[in-house]
Parts: structure tokens; sequence; C-alpha cells
């Protein structure tokens, strides 16, 4: 695990309004509101000299400030609606906050519920060799044998038929963002040009911990996962 860094800072994008799951940031988890576990991991790995909530709702900053975490600021509407993206809600914190260029920043989501210290720390050891670390999982099966499907007549057709006649042991793994969190500089963030996908140092999750929580079949399956793992300490 990383040592103390105590300059990095983790921003929670958590705006309310969620659709899909209703106030999905702070429903209860594991007797918990959700945001209470990556808050909970974040202050645990040690590495943080602060851990802050950007959100636009009142009920998620009072949740995120009994875990302990800081909301020094409301969020905009505007920067509140389904169409705008994280990487506009962490460089408005980052704006907010005053940040110096070379702070690590790491945008944690609210409901990475099954994230653990060790992996925000090694998010952060990874750091020195890259602009941006994220979190992955990696696919069970090989992509490269996918199929896809004619939406008329529901007929299937290799994506790529050369690799059909392969072994799986012999094609290489592929990944997948996790959607858990996202490591990189304050500068890097307030980069318009910066794009976590043109390369990336990781952090790979075991199978067990991969849950991207964005619809009620995902929660219900995150809570069949934790119930499957050592208990988390509250």
């Amino acid at each position: 695990m990383a040592t103390a860094n105590k300059t990095a800072v983790a921003i929670l994008p958590a705006r309310g309004g969620s659709k899909r799951i209703p106030h999905k940031n702070i429903k209860p988890f594991l007797g918990h509101p959700a945001i209470h576990w990556p808050i909970r991991a974040a202050h645990d790995s040690g590495v943080f000299a602060r851990i802050i909530v950007s959100t636009n709702d009142d009920a998620i900053a009072a949740t995120a400030r009994a875990a302990g975490a800081e909301v020094p600021f409301r969020r905009d509407a505007g920067l509140a609606d389904d169409h705008t993206g994280t990487t506009e809600v962490i460089r408005d914190a980052v704006l907010r906050l005053e940040l110096p260029p070379e702070t690590p920043v790491c945008c944690l989501y609210p409901t990475a519920v099954l994230i653990r210290p060790q992996d925000l720390a090694a998010g952060l050891d990874r750091l020195d060799t890259a602009a941006w670390v994220l979190s992955l999982g990696a696919y069970r099966t090989p992509i490269d044998r996918a199929y896809g499907m004619d939406a008329a007549t529901g007929r299937v057709m290799a994506r790529d038929i050369a690799m059909m006649p392969k072994r799986s042991q012999d094609l290489n793994p592929a990944y997948y963002d996790l959607g858990a969190f996202y490591w990189a500089l304050a500068a890097t963030w307030m980069d318009p040009a910066a794009r976590v996908w043109l390369g990336a140092a990781a952090v790979v999750l075991p199978p067990e911990r991969c849950i991207d929580i964005d619809t009620e079949d995902d929660w219900v399956l995150a809570e069949r996962m934790a119930a499957a793992l050592p208990a988390m300490a509250p």
C-alpha cells in the first residue's frame, strides 16, 4: 500500500436526480448509504489529505458529511444534469478547491461499494508512471471471438471470423473500464485535450469485486457479490 501522501484529494461526483435507481448514491447497501463505502475506503487508504463530495443535493451532502467527507460547495445545476461528463465535474471541483497543478486527484464514484483501500493506494502508486490510472475488470471470455446480431433477423455473425478457430488460451486478454475510480494530477484534469483512453496505467480488480452499478439488476447483483465477500468494516 502507498505511504500516506497527504496531498492527494479524492473527489466523489454524487449528483441528485438519478433516474434508473432513484437517489442511488445514498440508497442503503450493507446497512449504510452506498456513498459510505467509498468514503470509508478513501479514509482507510491513508493517502488522502481531503475527501470531497461534489453534489447539488442536500440529502447527499448531509449523508456524505456523516460518513466523514467534506462538502465545501454545492455543484451548479448546469453541472448536475444527465448530459454533463464526469471530467467537467472534477474540473469544476479542482477549480473551486484551487488545487495546485501537481496535486494527485482521484475521481471516486459514490457507488463503488466494493472498492478497497488498497485499490486506491495502488492507483496512486501507479500515477508515478502514467498520466492517468483507472480501475479495470477483465472480460471473462475472449472478446476476439464475440458475435454480433442482426437486429432485423436475429441471426448472429462472428465479428472476426479469423479468430473463431483459435483456442481461448491463445488470445490476448481484454479489459473494460470498471467505472470505480480514475487518478490524474490536477493539471491533467484541467487539460481539455487529456483523454484517459489515450494511454493509462491500471488497477485490475478481481472478478468477485467487479461491478458497475447502473441499474436495479446491477444493484441486486452487487448485494449478492458483497454477501460472498469477507465482511467489510462499517
